[in-house]
């Protein structure tokens, strides 16, 4: 998995973290989250806050 799988990773966020509040999230946490994944692998340095933006929105999607 790689930062531009958005919505697979927001998957995978959803079935690891189902009781979090999303938009309360810092985006420290969230990152270290995506890295925690199983199947993740690229390279947190790719990553920003537009990624992790699009994670966070795809993440609500996938909740609602």
């Amino acid at each position: 998995m790689k930062w531009s799988d958005i919505h697979e990773i927001a998957i995978g966020l959803e079935e690891k973290h189902p009781d979090k509040e999303i938009l309360e999230i810092r985006f420290t946490d969230l990152w270290q989250w995506i890295q925690d994944l199983e199947g993740f692998d690229d390279d947190p340095r790719r990553s920003n806050e537009k990624i992790l933006e699009a994670i966070q929105m795809a993440w609500l999607d996938e909740r609602e």
